[in-house]
């Protein structure tokens, strides 16, 4: 490692309203790319097979939606290439300021398209081209706004502040889920009409309040510092592949928490109960709410749990937890009771906030500050397109297999344990702890 990494480990004195202000400000813009991506999965697995493919079987259709969903994934790298270089060029508070603006007008953007049935063809190749937008701009977010918190915060309390970002989680998903559920309880016909607008057009709201809170943040302390001693790199992607490629695969892995197991449990949860067991998506949405209370909780004890024995054990330890349990839970699911519904939906949505509570800090402290916008980012947003395509997967495999959920819970074990190999390939690869040291 080079002698950047140790960036961190001398913080200047820690202005409290500042970071206030930077907690917020980190917060409510992951919160707007949770609550965006939460939106357009429950709406597509409701409604867009109808409103954009409807020359599909409705089926295939849904999957096509999916597939619309995935993309947003997959150019997300792009973004985190695109945006990671600003990031580590001009600054991490202009970068981020960029980001939410773009991601809320896309989004909000989408509550204005016309459906197929006014424009024809047009309104699936408008649909995709502002999730590829939105795509882009969210590859950008989350490395930011951890980056921002945790080279602001004091160096004994990185893993508690790192996890500020992903509260974006829970409440972004408790938001989306609280909206759409208001919104489905229309008659089928005006929520068809209008009613699924109302969720995206929000975006333009959330935008708003977003780009306020962060015009008042100052630039991160240690990009300062990175600038004025002329420790800037010319292109950090080329910086970061030649010198800490390993690293990257293993922040892949590790991140693999923020996307596959998240919409398995939600985007593709909601279609299946629908569907395939016949309940009433006010019950799973009722789960997906119960888990983001359950997970905005976890993500405390994540934080918590990586300040007091490094984050990379928090990582790992904690993933374990939702492979073991991740048969019963489906179970639970699988059983068609309501009450058992919502309380597996919502327990596993819940677990998954321990891992993610530390992933933070546990990404910012293995990458030299001057390419670390970059080499984060890239690594969070290459698991959220191979995570992105897991409501897909475990939709076709319900048709394969005569809609069973069992391999949707091999598909939920199978991502939490590479999460615990991330985490566990990070301590043994000796990576800087909370204290950047």
């Amino acid at each position: 490692m080079t002698a950047d990494s140790a960036d961190n480990s001398q913080s200047p004195s820690v202005d409290t309203a500042q970071l206030r202000r930077v907690s917020a400000g980190s917060l409510i813009g992951t919160a707007i790319e949770w609550y965006d991506y939460f939106v357009y999965g429950l709406i597509a697995a409701l409604i867009f097979n109808e409103l954009f493919f409807p020359a599909f079987d409705p089926k295939v259709g849904t999957i096509v939606a999916f597939l619309t969903f995935a993309i947003g994934f997959v150019v997300r790298p792009l973004g985190s290439i695109v945006f990671g270089h600003l990031g580590d060029k001009i600054g991490r508070r202009n970068t981020l300021i960029a980001t939410v603006l773009i991601m809320g007008v896309s989004s909000g953007c989408i509550g204005l398209l016309p459906t197929y049935n006014t424009i024809g063809v047009w309104a699936p190749i408008l649909l995709v081209v502002l999730r590829i937008i939105e795509g882009l701009s969210v590859g950008g977010e989350w490395g930011g706004a951890v980056l921002m918190v945790v080279e602001h915060a004091p160096p004994e309390k990185r893993a508690l502040y790192g996890a500020m970002p992903q509260y974006g989680s829970p409440i972004g998903n408790l938001g989306s889920s609280g909206v759409v559920a208001l919104v489905t309880l229309l008659p089928h016909e005006q929520f068809v009409a209008w009613g699924w607008r109302i969720p995206f057009l929000m975006s333009f709201v959330l935008m708003g309040i977003a780009i306020y809170i962060r015009l008042r943040v100052d630039e991160s302390p240690e990009f300062k510092k990175i600038v004025k001693q002329d420790r800037t790199v010319k292109i950090p992607l080329v910086h970061v592949l030649r010198t800490n490629w390993r690293r990257v695969l293993i922040g892949v892995c590790a991140s693999l928490v923020g996307s596959a197991p998240f919409y398995l449990l939600t985007t593709f949860i909601v279609n299946f109960g629908t569907e395939t067991l016949q309940l009433a998506a006010g019950i799973l949405l009722t789960g997906t709410m119960l888990g983001a209370v359950l997970e905005g909780i976890a993500i405390f004890f994540g934080g918590q749990l990586g300040d007091r024995f490094t984050p990379w054990k928090a990582v790992a330890g904690t993933a374990l937890i939702s492979v073991v349990l991740a048969f019963p839970l489906m179970a639970m699911v699988g059983t068609a009771s309501p009450p058992l519904v919502i309380l597996g939906i919502g327990i596993g949505i819940g677990l998954l906030g321990l891992p993610y509570g530390a992933l933070g800090s546990m990404m910012t402290n293995m990458f030299p500050g001057n390419s670390r916008y970059t080499a984060v980012a890239v690594s969070y947003n290459v698991a959220g397109a191979i995570g992105g395509f897991a409501p897909s997967i475990a939709l076709a495999s319900v048709a394969i297999f005569s809609g069973t959920i069992w391999v949707t819970a091999v598909l939920l074990a199978l991502s939490m344990l590479i999460t615990a190999v991330g985490g566990m390939l990070a301590g043994r690869a000796a990576l800087n702890d909370v204290s950047g040291s």
